[in-house]
């Protein structure tokens, strides 16, 4: 028996690999299917099964195309009912792999069709589970996502909560637990670092799993806190309900070398995505474009802030990245990237053509830098601004900037800044595209601002803003 995880840290998902006597079982593959094609290549396997948990909502799962590729059969949990062939399965319906055993069982909550995935080895050991957004390290999924149900979000959390009791808390404490995201995915609130466990661990530490809890408690601790999900989220969901265009023909199409003619003649109606570095960016860029560099949290940000998942999008890479950057826009639905800047910004710059910056300021230069004409903007989310800010910061979170886009006052200055400077650039660009003027990012964020002990900070949460 074989196990593998594969994890894609922009997406902060975890895909898995299951082998047994020559055949595989793929856990929620992302969109791309070669990291699993070639792995079952290199160890002589064929792919029986491609297993989905429940219908992602933060990524487009790759199991169409790796179903098409291997022969493999997609299988759901129940409830289910996908737009393309796959076997439904039924709970505690057992598949073969070789000479071990996967057993579905059906865990709604995080969505109705939710399900996780118990390895049982060769000797008939409950060895392991996937599962998925059900349960995660130190957290469990939300249960706001569903796509047209017609259950409240506290019937999904009694759902998750009877499911977490009655199918997963009576297994073995040493059975392993593999989840489908660790930290930095939305689809949980504390979630751990760790991307591998046990299941004895997490009944000592997640306070979803405290043997006292009430059904009460839970629905309530479970929902306290939750933020609005990404805007994306229900539209990824749909497209891995409905299916989806074969990622090789995306990369066909849309990993393609643009004149400048090419891009100017595009601009009208295609959004210039920058996504070099946000050091790069403020020092010049094609007016009108916007950052989203990809040594962030791309695909996140670009699934909060794009709105429209047939935007045309025109890319600005570094050399040698255009490729990636196509890649990890299709991993979050972004299909219509139509091509990328041929010698990227340099191409631009170097032919002349107009230019747009961004100033930069230190954080030791910003007390002398304020007066009653600008306005210090806060655009780390509510919590980290609750937990220390400076004196008079406006908060105004960039994952809600497109619902707030007229509020600033248009007069003022806005000296902007997130925790490090990345969050912050994307915001200066988005707002400078908007028709904003006076935009001033403040270089290294507020970890630079906390360093200089003449400014003022306080744990004090002002009057909120938005």
């Amino acid at each position: 028996m074989y196990v593998k995880q594969l994890y894609t840290g922009c997406l902060a998902e975890a895909a898995y690999y299951i082998e047994s006597n020559g055949e595989a079982a793929i856990i929620d593959p992302i969109r791309e299917t070669e990291p699993y094609t070639e792995l079952a290549a290199e160890r002589g396997a064929k792919i029986k099964y491609v297993f989905e948990t429940h219908f992602h909502a933060d990524f487009v799962s790759g199991h169409i195309d790796l179903a098409k590729k291997s022969g493999a059969t997609i299988v759901y949990g129940p409830t289910a009912n996908p737009s393309y062939d796959v076997h439904i399965g039924s709970d505690n319906e057992e598949f073969k792999i070789g000479n071990i055993t996967i057993k579905l069982l059906h865990t709604p909550g995080h969505t109705p069709e939710s399900s996780t995935y118990l390895l049982i080895d060769e000797n008939g050991k409950e060895e392991a589970i996937f599962t998925g957004d059900t349960l995660f390290l130190g957290d469990v999924g939300r249960p706001d996502l569903a796509i047209k149900s017609d259950v409240t979000e506290k019937d999904l959390a009694g759902m998750l909560f009877d499911s977490l009791r009655n199918k997963i808390m009576p297994l073995a404490d040493d059975v392993t637990v593999y989840p489908g995201h660790g930290a930095g995915s939305a689809c949980g609130k504390n979630m751990s670092s760790e991307t591998i466990g046990t299941l004895g661990d997490q009944k000592k530490t997640n306070y979803a799993l405290r043997s006292d809890m009430t059904r009460e408690e839970f629905i309530t601790e479970v929902l306290d806190g939750i933020t609005a999900p990404p805007q994306y989220f229900p539209k990824n969901a749909m497209l891995n309900k409905t299916g989806y265009k074969s990622i090789d023909d995306i990369m066909n199409n849309s990993v393609k070398a643009l004149t400048l003619s090419e891009v100017e003649n595009s601009m009208d109606d295609a959004l210039i995505l920058d996504t070099r570095s946000n050091i790069d960016f403020v020092k010049g860029f094609i007016p009108g474009s916007i950052s989203i560099g990809i040594n962030g949290s791309f695909a996140v940000w670009v699934g909060a802030l794009i709105e429209d998942l047939h935007q045309k999008i025109i890319v600005i890479a570094d050399a040698g990245k255009e490729e990636e950057v196509v890649l990890r826009l299709a991993r979050v639905g972004y299909d219509n990237c139509i091509g990328y800047l041929e010698g990227g910004f340099n191409s631009w710059k170097n032919a002349g053509k107009e230019i747009d910056t961004i100033e930069s300021i230190s954080a030791s230069s910003l007390k002398d830098r304020l007066n009653s004409t600008n306005q210090i903007v806060d655009v780390r989310k509510p919590g980290e601004y609750q937990a220390e800010h400076l004196e008079n910061a406006l908060s105004f979170p960039l994952d809600y900037i497109n619902d707030h886009l007229t509020d600033l006052d248009t007069e003022k200055e806005h000296l902007i800044h997130c925790k490090s400077g990345y969050r912050s650039v994307v915001a200066a660009s988005i707002l400078k595209k908007q028709g904003y003027k006076n935009v001033v990012d403040i270089a290294g964020g507020f970890q630079a601002i906390s360093e200089d002990s003449s400014l003022p900070i306080t744990a004090f949460v002002c009057p909120s803003t938005l």
